[in-house]
């Protein structure tokens, strides 16, 4: 039975807060090295530039790095490289044309029937391939002002009928902001679906409160959970417990991935991937092209490759496993399918 009872058991108790697991992350490209048992060398020694984009790893996210292997699959994703500061042509600060399909302040509409609202800026990791790694926060912040200008924008817009909570992470925010943001969502009345993406269950499992299942499984719009898991290195026992405690709450669970060079172009980890993730009751739903977001090209998996992989996904996965191919072309009315 999916009630409180069940998922309280899958919760374990723990003398820190998920907000001190999160103080404990690592801000400094060399305590990075350090903790990974690497040195500084001609190619991963950053330029001063990268400070724009500041290093960020959480503990939990560290410990299941591989030690002294500069080519972890999971290390690659948040190390800092020289090839970030490399200019090549394409690639641009707003890979997906987001800046210019504003609402308001952090309310973006892209496609039919759905906006995306910038919760906050914070994450619980950087990673090197962020398509926002260049978004204007600043500009966007999640303050009181922009929320109830987004949620008039929402209340007077009767043909969007799905939000989105991105950022940042939404799931950066407390509990008690995040409950009282999804209870004025909920309140307007063409909203039917609520869509929460977030890394944090994966890179900080203990951020699946007790409240946060409660918050969301309480509201009137039908919720999902949109998680970001690019390698099955990254799910390890207390990833577990996090993701069958949302299932216990009666969550549904989709994953997106990102093809990524040197961390998951390959058909047996992807299946791998795909294998694990059902098996903690999460369904693939998008494999991502890499955004031409500059600062990210060298994560760049070419297009063919990528068809080569999917048709090896086929012969290997049933298909309710196998992630759709698709990337991002700004102005496009929706994500591009890719076969």
């Amino acid at each position: 039975m999916r009630d409180k009872a069940a998922y309280d058991t899958l919760i374990p108790m723990k003398i820190s807060s998920w907000q001190t697991d999160l103080q404990s992350s690592i801000h400094k490209y060399q305590d990075l090295l350090l903790e990974s048992g690497l040195k500084n060398d001609s190619k991963t020694t950053p330029d001063a530039s990268l400070s724009t984009f500041p290093t960020r790893v959480p503990q939990a996210y560290l410990s299941r790095i591989d030690k002294n292997n500069p080519e972890d699959p999971l290390l690659l994703q948040v190390l800092p490289t020289i090839d970030e500061d490399k200019k090549t042509p394409g690639f641009k600060t707003d890979a997906v044309g987001e800046i210019k399909r504003h609402l308001t302040a952090g309310l973006i509409k892209k496609y039919h029937g759905r906006a995306l609202m910038i919760t906050t800026a914070a994450c619980a990791i950087h990673c090197r391939y962020c398509f926002r790694r260049h978004y204007p926060y600043e500009k966007n912040q999640a303050s009181q002002e922009n929320w109830s200008n987004a949620i008039t924008a929402l209340q007077a817009d009767p043909g969007i009928f799905e939000i989105i909570l991105s950022g940042g992470d939404p799931l950066s925010l407390s509990d008690e902001k995040l409950e009282s943001l999804i209870l004025k969502l909920g309140n307007i009345p063409h909203l039917k679906f609520l869509r929460i993406h977030t890394r944090f269950p994966v890179v900080v499992p203990s951020r699946v409160t007790k409240h946060l299942l409660e918050t969301l499984k309480h509201t009137r719009l039908k919720t999902s959970v949109v998680l970001h898991i690019n390698h099955p290195n990254e799910i390890d026992a207390d990833v577990r417990l996090a993701l069958n405690a949302f299932h216990h709450a009666g969550l549904q669970l989709l994953n997106q991935s990102v093809l990524l060079k040197g961390v998951n172009d390959d058909a047996e980890v992807l299946t791998k991937l795909s294998e694990s993730i059902y098996s903690n009751h999460v369904l693939p739903y998008y494999l991502h092209l890499l955004d031409p977001i500059e600062g990210a090209a060298h994560f760049e998996v070419d297009e063919s490759v990528a068809h080569k992989i999917m048709e090896q996904l086929r012969t290997r996965l049933p298909g309710y496993l196998v992630p759709r191919l698709v990337k991002e072309v700004p102005d496009a009315p929706y994500k591009i399918p890719l076969g």
